[in-house]
C-alpha cells in the first residue's frame, strides 16, 4: 500500500499540474490565433474598407454596441453573393471579434483550387481558427458538427459561429427549381420563399442549425438574425469587383433573439429556423421595394484604420526582405532572373484572375422588383 501511494502521488500531482500547463497553453493558443489570423484577415478588409471603398450601413438600434462582440453568438445570413462571408468578416471586425469569427462551410472551400496559393492560405487559416468543414452528407456531417461545436464549450474570446442555412448561394435558376420542388411536396409549400432558397433540392441545413442550437445551448446566449440588402441603384457585390477598386453599398439589419426562447424539440427548432426565414424573406422584399428595412435609421459603419496600418506593416516589413533577397541573391542582375520573376507575377496573376472569375457567375444576380403583392408586414414588425 505504501509502495502504491508513493507512485501513485507523483503520478497524479504530475498529471493535473501538467494537464494545467497545457490547458494555460491551448488557451493562450486560442488567443495568440485570434491575433494572428487578424494579420492576415485585415488585409482582405482593406481592400473592402480602403482599396474600394466599399460603404457598409447598419442599423442604428438593432443590436446595441455594448453587446455586440461581447458575447457567443450563432449568426444566421442570407446568402445571395460569393462574398457574404467577407461581410460577416467586416461586420465582426467592428465589433472587434475578427479573429473569433468562425464558419461552419463545405470541406470544398478550403481545398478548393489547390494550385492556388491564396485559396490554400485562407482555408488553412481557417482550420487553424476551429472552422468546422463539412462535406454536405448529415451520415459524415453529423459527428463532425457536434464534435468541432463542442470544442468551443472552453474558447476563451467571446466568438461568432456563422452558419448559411440556405445551404448553398442565391441564384434566379435555383430560386426557381426550389419553388418547384417545394409546390411538389404539400409539406413544404407553406415555406417557400421569394427570395430565399428555404426547400431547395440541394437540401437546407435545418438538420445543422437543430444540432447547433441542441450543442451549443448552454453556452451560447444569443442567436444573430443577419439580413443583408444592396439597394437596386448599386452594382452588385463581387470580390472581382473589389479587386477592381469598385464601390459598392452593403445595408445589414441584425436582430438578436435568445436562444433560450427557441423551443427544446428538434422540431420545434426547425419550424422556428423556417419561420425566421420567412420572415427574413419579408424584410428583403420590402426592401428590395423601398430600400430600407423597418426600425431606425440606417448608419454608415466607417473604416477603421486598423486594416490600414496592418497592410502598412506587411508591405514595409516584406519590402525590405524582398530587398535584402534580390542584394543577396543578385537575382535581377541577370535577364533570367528577371525573365523568372516577371514570369512567376504573371502566373500568379493569371491563377488569381481564374480563381475570381470562377467564383462569380449569377449568384450575385440583384434581387428584382416584386412583381406580387408584398407579404404580410406583420412579419417585418416581429
Amino acid at each position: 500500500m505504501a509502495v502504491a501511494a508513493i507512485v501513485i502521488v507523483p503520478v497524479g500531482l504530475l498529471f493535473l499540474l501538467s494537464g494545467l500547463i497545457v490547458n494555460l497553453l491551448q488557451n493562450t493558443y486560442r488567443r495568440i490565433n485570434k491575433v494572428v489570423a487578424e494579420l492576415l484577415w485585415l488585409e482582405l478588409i482593406w481592400l473592402v474598407d480602403w482599396w474600394a471603398g466599399v460603404k457598409y450601413r447598419r442599423l442604428k438600434l438593432d443590436v446595441p454596441n455594448a453587446i455586440l462582440g461581447k458575447e457567443h453568438a450563432l449568426v444566421l445570413c442570407n446568402h445571395r453573393s460569393d462574398i457574404d462571408w467577407l461581410v460577416g468578416w467586416v461586420l465582426a471586425q467592428r465589433a472587434n471579434c475578427l479573429g473569433s469569427a468562425l464558419a461552419i462551410m463545405k470541406k470544398s472551400a478550403m481545398f478548393l483550387q489547390e494550385v492556388v496559393v491564396f485559396v490554400q492560405i485562407i482555408g488553412w487559416s481557417m482550420w487553424f481558427s476551429e472552422y468546422v468543414f463539412l462535406e454536405r452528407s448529415w451520415a459524415k456531417d453529423e459527428t463532425t458538427l457536434k464534435s468541432g461545436m463542442e470544442r468551443l464549450k472552453d474558447f476563451p474570446l467571446p466568438f461568432w459561429l456563422a452558419l448559411f442555412v440556405e445551404g448553398t448561394r442565391f441564384t434566379e435558376a435555383k430560386l426557381l427549381a426550389a419553388q418547384e420542388y417545394a409546390v411538389l411536396i404539400p409539406r413544404t409549400k407553406s415555406v417557400w420563399s421569394s427570395h430565399l432558397i428555404l426547400c431547395n433540392p440541394i437540401r437546407c441545413c435545418f438538420q445543422g442549425f437543430v444540432a447547433a442550437v441542441s450543442t451549443m445551448r448552454s453556452f451560447v446566449p444569443a442567436i444573430y438574425d443577419c439580413t443583408l440588402g444592396v439597394p437596386r441603384n448599386q452594382p452588385k457585390p463581387t470580390m472581382l469587383r473589389i479587386l477592381k477598386g469598385q464601390s459598392f453599398v452593403v445595408d445589414v439589419q441584425v436582430r438578436r433573439h435568445l436562444i433560450s426562447e427557441l423551443p427544446e424539440t428538434p422540431d420545434g427548432i426547425a419550424q422556428w429556423c423556417r419561420d425566421m426565414f420567412v420572415t427574413k424573406d419579408a424584410v428583403l422584399e420590402r426592401y428590395n421595394t423601398k430600400e430600407t428595412f423597418v426600425g431606425d435609421e440606417l448608419l454608415d459603419m466607417g473604416r477603421p484604420k486598423q486594416s490600414l496600418f496592418v497592410v502598412m506593416f506587411w508591405t514595409c516589413l516584406l519590402s525590405y526582405g524582398m530587398y535584402e533577397f534580390f542584394k543577396w541573391t543578385s537575382i535581377l542582375a541577370t535577364w533570367e532572373g528577371i525573365a523568372l520573376l516577371v514570369g512567376l507575377v504573371v502566373l500568379v496573376t493569371i491563377l488569381m484572375h481564374i480563381l475570381i472569375v470562377s467564383s462569380q457567375s449569377e449568384h450575385s444576380t440583384p434581387p428584382k422588383i416584386p412583381t406580387k403583392e408584398p407579404l404580410n408586414e406583420s412579419l417585418i414588425q416581429k
